[in-house]
This record gives C-alpha cells, structure tokens and sequence, in this order.
C-alpha cells in the first residue's frame, strides 16, 4: 500500500507502475484486487478491481494518466475475505479513507468498541473493514480526526495478541500512517527550499524506488499534513 501527499498534484506512474517495487510490481504478490483513491475538488474518487494490477486493463488506463495531491493506493493479498470488491481497499466513509496490511487475528476487542452506527457501514467480510470501523467510531466519539486515531490506537496497543494493524487513513488534507505488525517506510521528496521541484511525501509498505526510504518504528503512529505549502510527518 501507498499513500502519497504533494504540495501540488505530482505524477504517480513511477510509484503505481514503473518503480522497481510499484505497486503493479508488487501485484505479483498481491493478486486479488487494487485500489487507488485520489483526492479531488468534490471529494474521493475511488477506483477498484479485482483483477491482478498486473493483468488489468483499468489499472494500467489508470495509472498511466493520473495526477494528484492526496492519494491512498493498495494491492490486496487476501487472508480473511473472498476476492470481490466489497473487500477490497481503500475502503471509503464520507470523507475518510482507509487501507490496512495485515491480519488482525483478535476483532473481538474491536467490536465490542465500535458503534451499531459504523457497524451498519460494513458491507464486506474482512477484518480490514472491520478495524475501519472501529477507528471510525474512536473519531466520531472524539469529535476529531487526531484525537480520536490517537486514542483508538492506545487501544490497539493495549491489545496483547492483536495480529498487524498497519494501515494509512485520509481525511483528504492528511495522511495518518499507523505501523503494527507490517513494515512501513517514509519517502521525503524534495523540499520547499527547490522552487523547481514539487515537495511530496510518501508512506509506503515496502521501498518502492531506490531512493533513500524511512522505516518507521514498530507502533509508530505519524501525520503527514501540509506545513507551510510543503508537506511534513510529525509524530503522533
């Protein structure tokens, strides 16, 4: 999975298509199903399949055209959940979008915190969509994105045997990236200090081009957001 956020709309090929690990790459390992959410002036638009990244048509019609400021890529590896595209990510909610890597093996504690509101949104049968819902609910009971991503994530961590938990969330004008079980990784392209170049930051599963990556810490939980018309991660 990758999320991607630009001071200005930027090309997205190279990280969905031509880089040595993209995404499409990657896909050898993913088979079932893609996903690429890209944030526009009205709002989320979501394109899915369910087809390999590698042997679909949409993907590669996608991908060799798209340009954004706020994106939240995935290429599904299933585990709980038949291939279809009620499973596959990002999922969206309004105005939020979500991705996950990993298994959560214990939903229980989950559930038992997640509101008959968010509940009734599932419409798949992954525990992906399930730990959406479960953020989702910290939010609304926090009344704030931050807030409520910060205190649902405490509650991850108090979980003993949780399973991974990594995953990227947008509110549209941020990126919250959480690591627990699944690799992340930081990319810093450029800097407002280039007026030539677009200053961007990506959060990746893997290291996707051979430029100098991050790796954030296990139980990491950061933000990347829009400091000063550059974007910035600062830890949660």
């Amino acid at each position: 999975m990758v999320g991607l956020l630009a001071a200005n709309p930027v090309v997205t090929r190279g990280l969905l298509r031509d880089a040595p690990r993209s995404l499409w790459a990657l896909s050898r390992e993913h088979p079932d199903g893609w996903g690429v959410a890209i944030r526009e002036a009205a709002g989320w638009a979501v394109h899915r399949g369910t087809a390999c990244a590698q042997r679909s048509p949409e993907y590669e019609a996608l991908v060799r055209e798209t340009r954004a400021r706020v994106l939240v890529a995935h290429v599904r590896q299933k585990t709980v959940g038949e291939t279809s595209l009620l499973n596959t990510h990002p999922f969206r909610r309004g105005g939020y979008v979500f991705a996950h890597n990993g298994t959560v093996k214990d939903l229980a504690p989950l559930d038992a915190r997640t509101s008959a509101e968010r509940r009734a949104e599932i419409t798949g049968d992954t525990d992906s969509e399930r730990l959406f819902a479960f953020l989702a609910t910290g939010i609304d009971e926090a009344g704030d994105v931050e807030r409520g991503l910060v205190a649902a994530v405490r509650v991850l961590h108090a979980i003993g045997d949780l399973g991974s938990a990594s995953f990227l969330f947008s509110c549209g004008t941020r990126i919250y990236a959480h690591r627990l079980g699944r690799p992340l990784h930081v990319l810093v392209r450029h800097t407002a200090l280039d007026p030539r170049r677009t200053p961007t930051v990506v959060v990746a599963s893997e290291r996707l081009t051979d430029e100098v990556w991050t790796e954030l810490p296990e139980r990491t939980l950061c933000v990347v957001e829009d400091v000063g018309g550059a974007p910035a991660v600062r830890l949660l």
